[in-house]
C-alpha cells in the first residue's frame, strides 16, 4: 500500500521569506545540486521579487512550500526558463527545493503535483524539469509525476554567485 503524501501549502513567497528561505537553504546538502554552495542573501531577495512578479503577470511562481504546521520548509512551483543561452529556451520549468530535515517525506512530490494542476488552470500546455544528473532524489519526483526523460545535455552554467560544469536531465510532460 502506497504512503499517502503529506499536505502541504503553497501561497506567493512574501518579502520576509527572502530570510527564510536564506535561512531554510543555507545547508551545503541542500545546495549540493545548485551550485554547491549556501547562496548570499540577495539571491533570495531578487528571486522572490520575481517570483512575486511571476504570479502577478502569469498566475504561477516557484511558491512557498509550508507543512502541516505552517513552517516555511522550501519552494516549489513553475516559472519560465531563466537563462536565455542554455537549456529549454522559452519553455515553462517546474522545480522544488526542500529543507534537509524534510527530505523523503513526500513533500516535494505533493507540492509539485499542486504546481501541475495550478500551471494547467492558467493555461500551460507543457513543462520541464531540468535535473542534474546526479540528484537522483529530484529525477525520482520528476518521475512520480509522469514527467519523461527527452534528453540528456551537457551545459556550463555560471553566475556571479557560483560556478558548476553539470549533466542535466531534461523531463517533460504534456499537460
Amino acid at each position: 500500500m502506497t504512503k499517502p503524501l503529506p499536505v502541504v501549502q503553497l501561497r506567493v513567497p512574501t518579502e520576509e521569506d527572502t530570510f527564510t528561505w536564506h535561512e531554510v537553504f543555507n545547508d551545503p546538502e541542500v545546495m549540493e545540486f545548485h551550485g554547491g554552495a549556501p547562496a548570499e542573501l540577495s539571491v533570495y531577495a531578487e528571486l522572490t521579487a520575481r517570483q512575486r512578479r511571476h504570479d502577478a503577470e502569469r498566475g504561477f511562481c516557484f511558491w512557498t512550500m509550508l507543512d502541516e504546521r505552517g513552517e516555511v520548509i522550501g519552494f516549489t512551483g513553475a516559472q519560465p526558463w531563466p537563462h536565455q543561452n542554455m537549456g529549454p529556451v522559452g519553455e515553462i520549468e517546474i522545480g522544488w527545493r526542500l529543507s534537509r530535515a524534510h527530505w523523503g517525506r513526500g513533500y516535494a512530490t505533493a507540492a509539485a503535483r499542486t504546481t501541475l494542476e495550478r500551471v494547467r488552470a492558467a493555461g500551460v500546455e507543457r513543462v520541464v524539469a531540468m535535473v542534474n544528473s546526479r540528484n537522483e532524489r529530484s529525477a525520482a519526483v520528476a518521475r512520480r509525476l509522469g514527467m519523461e526523460e527527452d534528453e540528456t545535455s551537457a551545459f556550463s552554467f555560471s553566475s556571479p554567485h557560483y560556478a558548476t560544469e553539470q549533466r542535466a536531465l531534461c523531463f517533460r510532460l504534456d499537460l
